[in-house]
């Protein structure tokens, strides 16, 4: 039995290094350069990632309001360079107050979805929407009304409203200068990378202490874990304030390690393109885990940078390969869910 629920779990990830070969074939790039840009894309995105593992273990499914904690370290960005707080003195107090910020969300988040039991997944999908135009409304029409402005170079020309692109050089600048290590021509900061070891460590260690094991007895049955004592409400606040902590924190890796920051448009999908790589790597809606994530974005991303190439090629037309980015990630969800749901039939008969 253990051996056929490992092959079904192989399904999405198989399919992923399928695709993923053929698409290398017809893009016509080099394994280097390949190699350069998933390596970039998994330093910026495999701490979103991350903070996914957390609500699943739990029971909770996958949870799309990871989305706040990315805007939470983009408004932080913002704030600090409002008050012209420049170089590392500026990103550590980004990082400070968006993880301080993001405990404060969460647990509000929390005790949301404790009153919304077995609908925590489209609750989390309203909530990130919610939170997506109070976002907007605070940075066009707040920025300059309400907030003042001390930094003139943020606002548009009408002193009302934040620019498009902001450009966050003077921290990016910090982290590069303690140094760095090249994959083609692609830089990497070793503090960054530090930043993902020990969170790939964090995550992995937490599932083996008593707190993990009570995340685990929450996920597997409430009832059950309510009889040994286990105070299932407040498992699930924690889970979900570590869940946006890390999201935080993984946009701000993300912001860092780019050097700019699209105000209005940076956070959107990154909870979808998240959980499309989560699944990607032979995670389920009830099981997860570091491994997954690891090869998870991976796999996703080798795909996303074949995907537009190979469409190019093998149409003759580049504007269809970049619809193939949108087209995988809901796609990958979408194929994942069906074989969770089969697996969970299976499981039942």
């Amino acid at each position: 039995m253990m051996k056929k629920v490992r092959k079904d779990e192989l399904i999405v990830p198989v399919t992923f290094i399928v695709f993923s070969i053929l698409c290398f074939f017809l893009s016509g790039i080099s394994f280097l350069f390949l190699a350069e840009q998933v390596a970039l894309r998994f330093i910026r995105n495999i701490i979103l990632v991350l903070a996914l593992i957390f609500p699943i273990m739990a029971g909770m499914g996958l949870n799309f309001a990871v989305v706040i904690g990315t805007m939470i370290t983009q408004a932080c960005f913002i704030i600090v360079l409002n008050f012209n707080i420049m170089g590392g003195r500026g990103a550590a107090l980004v990082l400070l107050i968006s993880l301080a910020a993001a405990a404060g969300v969460g647990y509000v988040i929390g005790r949301l979805l404790n009153k919304v039991r077995g609908r925590e997944m489209v609750t989390s999908i309203v909530v990130g929407f919610l939170a997506n135009y109070i976002y907007q409304l605070i940075f066009v029409a707040g920025f300059g009304t309400v907030i003042h402005v001390f930094n003139k170079k943020l606002v548009l020309s009408t002193g009302i409203g934040v620019k498009n692109m902001v450009d966050l050089k003077t921290f990016k600048e910090v982290f590069d200068n303690l140094g760095v290590f090249r994959i083609g021509k692609a830089k990497i900061s070793m503090l960054l990378l530090v930043m993902i070891i020990v969170c790939g460590f964090f995550v992995f260690y937490l599932m083996h202490t008593p707190l993990g094991q009570r995340i685990k007895a929450v996920g597997m049955s409430e009832e059950k874990a309510a009889n040994i004592g286990i105070d299932t409400d407040r498992v699930r606040i924690i889970v979900i304030v570590l869940s946006t902590v890390f999201a935080a924190l993984g946009q701000f890796v993300y912001l860092q390690n780019i050097g700019s920051l699209n105000v209005y448009t940076e956070h959107l999908d990154t909870e979808k393109f998240a959980c499309a790589a989560l699944l990607a790597g032979g995670a389920s809606i009830r099981k997860a885990g570091v491994k997954n994530a690891f090869i998870g974005v991976v796999l996703l991303h080798t795909l996303f940078v074949l995907s537009p190439l190979a469409g190019r090629n093998a149409f003759a037309n580049a504007s269809l390969g970049e619809y193939f980015r949108s087209f995988v990630a809901y796609g990958i969800i979408a194929f994942a869910l069906v074989v969770n749901l089969r697996l969970e039939q299976k499981g039942e008969k």
